[in-house]
């Protein structure tokens, strides 16, 4: 596998990204039942979204605090965001749901903030350079 130095853009993407996800997770996990409500979707769906969002936040946060990653895995978070911003739109498209103006206008911008983290990361990991064996 490729071996890359992270840039610092891409170190701070993925940190930033930790640090929201962490947030937005335990916000969804502690708080699904009222966010529920408020949001109109369901509150397994808010729940799991929040167990999903912890482990990665640990692991993306990890990989930021180092300074040279797989190329492989630094692509598979980007895509990873991307896969979420797109699930995103479906869940809204789909019908499956019947979210509050408050829900819709949630899912969006948590769609939009992590379309920006995989921008920022697409872009820091261009400026990432190999690591010479």
């Amino acid at each position: 596998m490729m071996t890359i130095q992270s840039s610092p853009l891409l170190r701070q993407a993925l940190v930033a990204d930790a640090t929201t996800s962490a947030a937005f997770g335990l916000m969804l996990l502690i708080g699904a039942g009222a966010l529920s409500g408020i949001f109109g979707l369901p509150e397994m769906l808010l729940r799991v979204a929040g167990l999903v969002l912890l482990p990665y936040a640990a692991f993306i946060g990890w990989l930021g605090l180092r300074e040279e990653i797989q190329k492989p895995v630094a692509w598979a978070v980007i895509l990873g965001n991307a896969l979420w911003v797109i699930d995103s739109a479906l869940l809204l498209a789909s019908g499956w749901v019947a979210p509050t103006s408050a829900g819709y206008a949630f899912v969006i911008a948590q769609a939009l903030v992590v379309l920006m983290y995989a921008e920022f990361q697409f872009v820091g990991l261009r400026r990432s350079g190999a690591v010479a064996v």
